[in-house]
């Protein structure tokens, strides 16, 4: 890769490429939201993780509720089938809290560790800040976690700026910090920069994980070319409002933006969208596109390999401001 290929992940001893490989898709079918994708071979997603992984990209985002831990399983038998063993990744995966309270995190960790095959979890993650108990609580059974080994970073996802400001005060109660909140962040998706929450990562020194940086590609700009593409969509992303005729026609001068810009670097523009993202706001964000197939993989890590200018970016964020939310 022609840039360097890691930076700093927040404030932790983490050094974690720009783009991590979001790992929803491999939910195999199953669960509650797991069904939003189809289930994909294990040949597939190991030469997924194998692009991924050779491409530059070092670390991969699960969770608990992507197919009940089947995305974990599925992601570690990758790791195992397709990196030599003494290759170093990093894994973060999220704890679900809906209908539960805090002393599950500590109930359940070994289940995740065991899906993970023993791997390390370099961040675990509360998964969105709905649960029975408060932020305070959940943040002090992580922080037991990581005293005990079990974890090495603890972030969180879908936070208010509120709540961050909570979770990041009680962990330093404990010696720790907030490394990170992912949340859904993408041009057509910007109001992370309003609310306060990007300004919140920047005042606690954390990262902005973002999740759907391309809105479920949209941003790849191929259901504007040809919109008979959404029929064929499984699952139900076909019926948001981003894919409608009056989605697509507002979010098309956008379109028209990076497809220009990336004639200019050989690129598509997809990977205009995952770099704009990437270097806006300095070393701040990192995002996790997700890829179904192998020539997605390799769209995602092409990204890393140019970085657009300052003139560059502010034409496309112009462009976004009139598409966003």
């Amino acid at each position: 890769m022609t840039l360097s290929t890691v930076r700093p992940f927040g404030q932790t001893s983490l050094q974690l490429s720009p783009l991590g490989l979001g790992c929803w898709q491999f939910s195999n079918g199953k669960g509650l939201v797991g069904k939003f994708w189809p289930a994909l071979k294990g040949e597939i997603i190991n030469d997924i993780v194998k692009t991924s992984y050779e491409g530059g990209i070092n670390w991969f985002d699960t969770a608990e509720i992507y197919g009940n831990g089947q995305s974990e399983q599925l992601l570690a038998s990758a790791l195992r089938e397709a990196l030599p063993a003494e290759d170093k990744v990093y894994i973060a995966t999220k704890w679900w809290p809906a209908m539960r309270t805090a002393s599950n995190i500590g109930r359940t960790i070994d289940v995740r560790i065991k899906q993970l095959e023993g791997r390390t979890i370099d961040l675990y993650q509360v998964h969105q800040p709905f649960s029975f108990s408060s932020v305070s609580s959940e943040m002090k059974e992580m922080a037991k976690l990581a005293a005990a080994g079990k974890i090495k970073n603890i972030g969180v996802s879908n936070f208010s700026a509120k709540q961050m400001h909570e979770a990041d005060r009680v962990l330093r109660e404990h010696g720790l910090q907030l490394a990170s909140n992912q949340v859904k962040y993408s041009l057509l998706d910007r109001r992370i920069e309003k609310n306060g929450i990007l300004e919140t990562a920047q005042e606690l020194g954390c990262a902005i994980i973002a999740y759907s940086p391309l809105e479920q590609g949209i941003l790849s700009g191929k259901f504007h070319h040809d919109p008979s593409l959404i029929k064929a969509i499984s699952g139900p992303r076909k019926w948001s409002s981003a894919f409608q005729t009056n989605g697509l026609k507002r979010s098309k001068p956008l379109i028209d933006s990076l497809e220009q810009v990336a004639a200019r670097y050989e690129a598509t523009a997809t990977q205009i969208a995952l770099n704009w993202l990437i270097h806006a706001h300095g070393d701040t964000v990192f995002a996790i596109p997700g890829a179904s197939k192998i020539h997605h993989a390799e769209q995602n890590v092409k990204a890393m390999r140019f970085k657009l200018t300052i003139d560059e970016i502010n034409e496309i964020s112009e462009a976004s401001a009139l598409a966003a939310r």
